[in-house]
C-alpha cells in the first residue's frame, strides 16, 4: 500500500463528492495512525475565511501531539497571498499534518490549483457526474459499497433508483445505503418502486418508456399524474428526447451491445433495450418524432402558453408514430 500523501488537492464541482473525498482523507490519516497514539486533530477552514495566520494555525502541531488533518473547503476563495502561503507551505510540509484543499476546478483561484498540481500533489477529481452512464455505474458502486447482492448491484436495478430518486448524488447515496439496509442487500426494481410509492412511476423515464412503447392511455396518465404531483415538464421532454435519441442512434448501428457501448456512450443494456423498443418504428417515424421532440423542447422551455398541453400534444403525436411503425422496421 502506497504512503498516505502529506498534501491531498480535491479537484472538482461537485460537493457532495468532495465533501466525501475530505472525509475518507480524514479517515486514511485515522488508519494510519499507531494504535495507541492520539486521534487526529480535524480543522476546517472556507477559502474565504483562511488567512497566511490561520493557515499557521492549522499546520502546527498539537500540544497532546498526535497527527493533525487540515481541510480547506472552496479553495476557489482563497486570496492570492494565502494562496501563496499555501503554495510555499505544500513544497515543505511539516511531519504529521496533512492538508486536503478542495478547489472546484474553475478559473477563479486557479493559481492555487495549478500551483498545487505542478508541486505534483496528489489530486482526486471530483467533477459532477453528467452522463447517465456514469450515473448508473456511481449507484453500482454505492450499493456494492453498501452491502447489496452482486445482483441488486445490476444496471437495470440503478436504472430504477435514479428514476425513482432522480440525479442528485447526495440523494442518491442515502437512498441506496436506505434500501440496502431496509432490503438486508436484496434489491428488486418491484421494491424499488414500491419503496418510493409513486416517485418512480411519475418519473420522466416512465412517460417516455409508454409513449415509445405506443401505449398513449397509460403515456397520458403517467403524464397527467407527474404534472399533479409537481413534476417540471422539462426533465419530462428531456427524457423523452432522449428515449427516441437512443432508438436513433441504435437502429443505425449493427454489432454487439458490449461493442457498441463505448461508441455510443451507453451501457450494454440501454442499448439491448432500444432495440427492442425500435421494432415498433420505421426510420421515418423516428425522424418525426425526434422533430416532435425538438419542437417540444423550445415549448417547455418558454414557447408555449400551457407547458402540460405541449406535452400531452407531443405524447399523443409520437404515441401515433409508434403505432404506426408496428408493420415495419428499422
Amino acid at each position: 500500500m502506497a504512503a498516505l500523501q502529506p498534501i491531498r488537492l480535491i479537484l472538482g464541482d461537485d460537493e457532495f463528492l468532495a465533501e466525501r473525498a475530505a472525509a475518507e482523507y480524514v479517515k486514511a490519516v485515522r488508519a494510519e495512525m499507531p494504535e495507541h497514539d492520539p486521534a487526529p486533530a480535524v480543522n476546517r477552514v472556507s477559502g474565504a475565511d483562511l488567512t497566511t495566520g490561520a493557515l499557521a494555525g492549522l499546520t502546527s502541531p498539537t500540544l497532546f501531539g498526535g497527527a493533525v488533518v487540515a481541510v480547506v473547503e472552496t479553495g476557489q476563495d482563497v486570496d492570492k497571498d494565502t494562496a501563496a502561503a499555501v503554495l510555499a507551505y505544500a513544497a515543505q510540509p511539516a511531519p504529521g499534518i496533512y492538508l486536503a484543499v478542495c478547489h472546484n476546478g474553475g478559473n477563479k483561484g486557479k493559481a492555487l490549483s495549478e500551483g498545487l498540481k505542478k508541486l505534483d500533489v496528489e489530486t482526486v477529481r471530483v467533477s459532477k457526474i453528467k452522463r447517465q452512464p456514469d450515473r448508473v455505474a456511481f449507484v453500482r458502486g454505492e450499493l456494492r459499497d453498501a452491502g447489496a447482492s452482486p445482483r441488486s448491484a445490476s444496471a437495470e436495478i440503478a436504472d430504477t433508483i435514479i428514476q425513482a430518486v432522480g440525479s442528485d448524488l447526495r440523494e442518491l447515496a442515502s437512498a441506496c445505503a436506505q434500501l440496502v439496509a431496509d432490503t438486508d442487500g436484496k434489491i428488486t426494481q418491484e421494491s424499488v418502486a414500491q419503496y418510493y410509492s409513486g416517485r418512480a412511476e411519475v418519473s420522466g423515464f416512465a412517460v417516455a418508456d409508454a409513449t415509445i412503447a405506443g401505449d398513449a392511455g397509460e403515456a397520458l396518465g403517467t403524464l397527467r399524474w407527474a404534472m399533479q404531483v409537481g413534476v417540471d415538464p422539462v426533465p419530462i421532454a428531456d427524457a423523452l428526447a432522449m428515449a427516441v435519441r437512443n432508438l436513433s442512434r441504435v437502429a443505425a448501428e449493427r454489432g454487439g451491445a458490449a461493442q457498441l457501448a463505448g461508441q455510443l456512450g451507453m451501457a450494454p443494456w440501454q442499448i439491448e433495450k432500444a432495440r427492442k423498443q425500435s421494432r415498433n418504428w420505421t426510420a421515418d417515424a423516428l425522424a418525426e418524432a425526434m422533430r416532435v421532440c425538438a419542437r417540444l423542447n423550445g415549448e417547455v422551455k418558454g414557447g408555449a402558453d400551457d407547458r402540460g398541453w405541449a406535452l400531452e400534444h407531443a405524447v399523443l403525436e409520437i404515441t401515433r408514430l409508434s403505432a404506426s411503425g408496428r408493420s415495419g422496421r428499422v
